[in-house]
């Protein structure tokens, strides 16, 4: 449980300000997380569909904000 949010933020920006990485690191973090959401259990969704009109609209919003 986190106790301390602020001090979690200002450890992220200052980690992510210092760390760079690149695409293939990034990537295999990533397929890292899959996996283990995998032997979790939680991963891959039941329902691929469930919550995709979120995404949607995330996604226009997105899509909106990159235009201007």
């Amino acid at each position: 449980m986190i106790k301390d949010a602020e001090y979690l933020m200002k450890f992220k920006e200052e980690f992510t300000a210092k760390k760079k990485m690149s695409y293939e690191q990034a990537l295999d973090i990533v397929e890292a997380m899959w996996e283990e959401g995998v032997i979790l259990g939680v991963l891959p969704p039941k329902d691929l569909m469930e919550g995709i009109e979120v995404d949607i609209k995330i996604a226009k919003v997105l899509n909106a904000c990159l235009k201007n």
